[in-house]
């Protein structure tokens, strides 16, 4: 039952500390409006860009599907495909990576310096 206890409470700080760290960064910057404000912006450039890319992908599939028989190109949509999917994926992972070590600093800082003193 210790065990059992020790993971909950463990698996608890680390869920709260990683929440907390977060929130007190977006508190602690003091530029949260016009970051958010920069960030819209360039979310739009973005998707801007995106339709661009999107309009490429169709011309240079018209020209490959000249070259390429049809198992062939039916592997380079597949490739197209895939190379976003796993790039999504990357990142994601990456964020999971990022807020796993955020996360153990807070709680080794918690553990180090008491529930009191901690900064996380």
């Amino acid at each position: 039952m210790f065990i059992g206890d020790l993971d909950k409470v463990v698996n608890l700080l680390l869920s709260l500390s990683g929440r907390l760290a977060r929130v007190e960064n977006a508190l602690n910057s003091g530029r949260g409006l016009k970051k958010k404000q920069q960030l819209t912006g360039q979310l739009a450039d973005a998707k801007e860009l995106k339709e661009h890319v999107d309009r490429r992908e169709k011309l240079v599939f018209g020209m490959v599907s000249r070259y390429l028989p049809q198992d062939q190109l039916q592997d380079y949509q597949h490739f197209v495909k895939m190379k976003s999917a796993l790039i999504i994926e990357q990142r994601e992972l990456e964020e999971k990576i990022k807020l796993g070590e955020e996360q153990l600093k807070c709680l080794r800082e918690s553990l180090l310096l008491g529930p009191t003193r901690s900064s996380c």
